[in-house]
């Protein structure tokens, strides 16, 4: 991994990506990296568009704001695209990771001329697969991990697989169904 790593999540209320970056984090964190994970408040609802970061990294983090270029960005909800300027400051040498079940070619078109790489995953239908819901943000967590190459993959199975076990202590049924969805979205992210 690099010195740092910088992540911006954009999502919707209620779709996980605040979750997801908390979650990044504290896994990031039981390897031994030096970790940020956070979200850009204002008035949040369920529905409405938010961000959230990551910064990771074997060394100290000395920086203490929102991310203004980052290296990889995490797109939850790719109908964003029409409305948020997604790619805003993303380093052409980083790439960007998109929830849709549309053809990468469609969704090149949106991102404003963005040059750099473009990976997509579609996590509605892992989720809806693994879990019987909606809920994107386990998949979009396991993509962004393997397309940043911020750890291996048995590595981040086992450190999520040790945080669902305590977030999840008294309804074990989801455990199995969300680890099937991160391991579906490590394989399946193109």
């Amino acid at each position: 991994m690099r010195k740092h790593i910088e992540i911006r999540w954009h999502g919707r209320g209620g779709q996980g990506a605040k979750t997801a970056s908390l979650l990044l984090a504290d896994v990031a964190f039981n390897t031994g990296m030096y970790v940020q994970g956070f979200p850009e408040y204002g008035p949040e609802r369920m529905g409405a568009p938010i961000t959230a970061f990551n910064r990771l990294g074997d060394t100290e983090i000395r920086a203490h704001s929102n991310i203004y270029y980052p290296d990889f960005v995490v797109v939850v909800d790719e109908t964003l695209l029409h409305s948020v300027d997604v790619t805003r400051g993303l380093s052409k040498d980083g790439a960007i990771v998109i929830n849709t079940s549309r053809p990468k070619e469609e969704i090149i078109s949106l991102l404003k001329g963005y040059e750099g790489k473009v990976y997509t995953i579609d996590a509605r239908a892992i989720s809806m697969e693994t879990l019987g819901k909606y809920f994107p943000n386990s998949p979009m967590l396991a993509a962004i991990v393997k397309v940043a190459g911020i750890m291996d993959k048995d590595t981040f199975l086992s450190q999520m697989e040790a945080s669902y076990k305590h977030k999840f202590a008294k309804k074990p049924e989801v455990i199995e169904g969300n680890m099937k969805a991160l391991e579906r979205a490590f394989s399946e992210v193109q």
